[in-house]
């Protein structure tokens, strides 16, 4: 866990300003108010700010997780509905067919047939 690199005033400057990222870089979600030596209003807004991105931090894991979970269930949902993969060997002829085939090739070859 990074240490605080800021002082309490200058993680408050970097929240008055909107400037969450140089806040958080600055160790805003390391900050303990117990430490910091400043009264209850003075160290409300840090910690509104920690329970803020808390929240938006949890909220965005629950989000990836409903995607993957989404994204899970799609994939086996269409690898149900797929057919199953072909064979990989040729179906035989039924015999009636294969001795078509063979008194066919043999005309072709200019061999007798039987």
């Amino acid at each position: 866990m990074p240490a605080v690199t800021a002082t309490p005033q200058q993680l408050l400057q970097f929240i008055a300003d909107d400037d969450i990222d140089a806040a958080v870089r600055a160790g805003l979600m390391e900050y303990a108010p117990e430490a910091a030596g400043l009264d209850t209003a003075q160290v409300q807004p840090l910690l509104e700010a920690q329970q803020r991105l808390r929240q938006a931090w949890a909220a965005r894991e629950r989000h990836r997780a409903r995607d993957a979970r989404l994204a899970r269930r799609a994939a086996e949902r269409e690898a149900r509905r797929a057919p199953p993969p072909a064979p990989d060997h040729k179906p035989a002829l039924p015999s009636a067919a294969a001795a078509i085939l063979a008194r066919a090739k043999a005309r072709a070859a200019g061999k007798p047939t039987a």
